[in-house]
Formats: structure tokens, sequence, C-alpha cells
């Protein structure tokens, strides 16, 4: 006999995390490595930043998404081959936000795509450190949001 789920949120996020990997089967195998890599960045600066809670794993617009559903902390990250060039993925953020705005300050090391993602190459080494910090932002974006205008 099967054992019933423990929690409802994992039998809620499994049929999701199940059209995530399907997502990932679809990419290039270096491509996929990338992007793999970058969702375990961001599920650990989640896990490690407080305020976040745990994150949901979903597709938005064909691409792996994370959304801070739990505790609304922050804004969507995304991950993505950038599609013109097969050489490229990208963390996307969302475009009405300061986010990539407040990155290019803090990171002008670092690629990036109007105001709405960092690129980054392929067969490059992540700059993990710089990544972590962004995706925190990101992550506890409405936090920060109201914690500016409440000062």
């Amino acid at each position: 006999m099967r054992k019933p789920a423990t929690s409802i949120s994992k039998a809620v996020r499994r049929p999701q995390a199940k059209a995530a990997d399907a997502l990932f089967d679809a990419y290039p195998a270096p491509v996929r490595a990338k992007l793999l890599a970058l969702r375990r960045l961001i599920f650990k600066t989640a896990k490690t930043t407080k305020g976040v809670g745990a994150l949901q794993e979903t597709s938005k617009w064909g691409q792996p998404s994370y959304v801070t559903a739990e505790t609304g902390s922050g804004s969507t990250v995304r991950i993505d081959q950038v599609k013109p060039a097969a050489d490229q993925v990208a963390v996307y953020f969302h475009c009405q936000t300061n986010l990539v705005e407040t990155f290019r300050e803090l990171y002008p090391e670092l690629s990036y795509s109007g105001n709405r993602a960092i690129l980054l190459d392929v067969g490059s080494k992540l700059p993990e450190a710089a990544l972590r910090h962004c995706v925190a932002l990101a992550l506890t974006y409405h936090l920060n949001k109201k914690a500016s205008q409440t000062s």
C-alpha cells in the first residue's frame, strides 16, 4: 500500500517539479548543465536568505521560473537559454523593477540584456558570489521595497 503524502505542499509541488524537469530535458547538454547549476544556486540562495521561505518552481513563458509563493517576498526569477545565442544562458528578472539597474551598479563586470537579464556564457564559470547576491535581492525585492517605504 502506498504511503500518503506527508504534507500538502509536497503533494502539490511535485507535478510542477516534473513539468520543470521536462523543460530542462529539452535543452542541449551543455546548456542544461549550466541551467541546472543556476537552478541549484537559486534554491540554495533562497534557503539561506532570510524572509524568502520555500520557492515554487514552475514554468512561465516556457522557462523554468522561481516564485516566492509561500511568503511573497520577492520577484520571479527565470532562467533560459538565450535564443539567438546557443552559447549563452540568462537569468531573467521582472523588467519593471530596478533590479537589473541595481545589479549593473554593483557588478559592472557582468553582462546584461537591457533591464531584464544577466547574460552568462555556457562555457564559463558561474560568477557565484555575484549571482547569489543578485538572486537574493530579487527574492527579497518586495520585502526590501516595503522596508524602504516604512523607513
